[in-house]
Formats: C-alpha cells, structure tokens, sequence
C-alpha cells in the first residue's frame, strides 16, 4: 500500500490552538477501548486473536481491494492494511494507522517458525525502498488472511502456497499483547481506556460544556484525566504544557501527555495528545477523537515535548 492516504489528509490540516486542529483528516472508525487483559496472558491473546480472525473471515466475498479509497461499510474497500487496521479496531484494539511500514514498527519481532495467531505479516516484493509493501494476520497452521489484490480480494493463503509469500517475506510483529491493558490495569491504562470510552461519545468545540459533553482539545484532555483521578488544572493549552514534569521521547509512557506545534521549531502548542503506548497517540480535534502514530513525519517535525502528570 502507498501512502496516498497520508499524504492526502496532511495536506488538509489547519491550526486553531484552542481547539488543537492541526490534525489529518482521517475517517476514523467507530471502537471502544479493549477490555483489560493480562499483558501476558495467553489465554486473553489467544481470545483476542480469534476475535480478529473471526471479523476477518466475516468479510470474505463483502469487500473489495481499493489502494485509494477506504470504506468500513457494506459493500467495503479495503487495502491489505487497512483491512488489518479495520479488524483490528472493530475488536477494540487500536493500531493507530493504516500503512504497513508503520505497522511494522509496533510490537514486537516473532521469528518465523514461532509464529502464534493474531502475528502480523510482512512482505516485500518491490525492488526499491525499505518499506514493506503488503501485510496480512497469521491465523495458525501456516496460514493467514490478508486483502491479497483486486483479482483475488480477501483470501486465506498457506503460506508456503507460492513463492511469492517464500521470496517476499520480510517478518512478523507480535501486537498482541502490547496492544492490551495489562491486569491489573495501571493508571495510564486507565486514562487511555476512558479516553477510548468517551471517544464517540464527546462533541469537538470552542467551548467546554461538561454536561453535554461538549469540549475544547484541553478541556477533553482535562475532562478525561479527572475522569481517571489526575486533576490537571487548566484547560488552557498553553497551561497545560507545564503541567507535570518532562519525559523524552524515548521514554513515553501510557498517559504522558505529547504537544505539537502547528510551524516547525516552534514552542507554541497548536495540538496536545494523549500517549497509549506502543508510539501510539489520542488527538482530540476539530474532526473528533481519533488516534495516529508517532512515526508519521508530521509529528516527527512538528513534536515540541511531552509531561508525565501522574
């Protein structure tokens, strides 16, 4: 899959500091926060991965590969990631993007004969780049499900079925459990989950109305940490960048809270984000509550700082 999405939607962006709209335009979907599960219990992942593979199988002969166009309802268009990406979220667990060269960053490396259901799979088949260019969900006994082309769809393949999937492999990238609360749940689990449990449920403004759920970018952040018992404060951006004390990018943690600036080198916040581990990030916008990763370049360029609160 290229990157046709991304590069579309950063072009769209528009800074408004007080509602913190420096932000692509995505179409997210609708998912609420994952149940907590026990970070290394076998039993909850191995749950969850049918879940996923159940959803996946759910959709063969209802959707169709489209590497320009995404649509999550019937009759649906899918590229290979996010195919993965929808399944993923429809079983509450948030990837966060939809291109495979970020997917291929999360988790952790599973060497190929070690594989357990629920891997995601990688391969390569251009000759230029780095980049894998195709992704699919292992599903046991040498298969996986994956959005394959526009002549074959959604389709399970064994994995020793062509050389393709022999000469093009490049790795797999455990997700699960990373992806999961652990048990039990810690406070940055907690913030994360309130933050996914009022995702659909709050209204973007310019004005914080709690009562019908109505909020700026920092009132939404404020709102949710109180929800979780961190009081904040403030819900002034600027403010709330000096609350708490600074952690590096290297160091982020389920509930630090990351800002960005809306022109490059610049200390002015024009966007504040929740962090829910695994590079993943909550942005609460103009366009509602969706998440991203922190590897794309826009918020590689743009990234100011980040506080840890609790």
């Amino acid at each position: 899959m290229n990157k046709r999405f991304l590069t579309t939607t950063l072009a769209l962006t528009i800074g408004f500091s007080t509602v913190g709209m420096v932000q692509p335009t995505i179409h997210p979907i609708e998912v609420e926060a994952a149940t907590t599960n026990a970070l290394n219990n076998a039993q909850a992942v191995n749950t969850k991965a049918d879940q996923l593979i159940q959803t996946g199988k759910s959709l063969i002969g209802k959707a169709t590969y489209s590497n320009s166009v995404y649509k999550a309802t019937y009759p649906y268009k899918f590229s290979c990631a996010t195919f993965i990406m929808y399944i993923f979220e429809k079983n509450g667990v948030d990837i966060g993007t939809y291109n495979e060269d970020y997917m291929i960053q999360q988790g952790t490396s599973v060497n190929r004969n070690q594989l357990q259901k629920g891997d995601l799979l990688f391969f390569k088949s251009k000759k230029t780049g780095t980049d894998p260019d195709h992704v699919g969900m292992y599903i046991g006994n040498n298969k996986m499900i994956h959005m394959a082309d526009s002549k074959q769809n959604i389709v399970i393949s064994d994995l020793n079925s062509k050389p393709y999937y022999t000469d093009n492999y490049v790795g797999a990238r455990r997700v699960l459990p990373t992806l999961l609360s652990a048990n039990p749940a810690t406070k940055g689990d907690k913030i994360v989950e309130n933050a996914f449990n009022y995702k659909n449920k709050v209204t973007m403004s310019s004005t914080n109305n709690e009562a019908s759920l109505r909020f700026t970018a920092p009132g939404y952040v404020d709102f949710i940490y109180r929800k979780s018992g961190i009081k904040l404060g403030t819900t002034n951006l600027k403010e709330l960048m000096n609350v708490g004390t600074t952690v590096s990018r290297a160091n982020l943690k389920k509930g630090d809270l990351v800002f960005f600036n809306s022109a490059k080198g610049s200390k002015t916040p024009s966007l504040v984000a929740i962090y829910a581990g695994d590079q993943r990030i909550i942005i609460p916008s103009s366009n509602g509550i969706t998440t991203r990763v922190l590897m794309v370049d826009y918020y590689k360029e743009h990234y100011i700082t980040a506080k840890r609160v609790f």
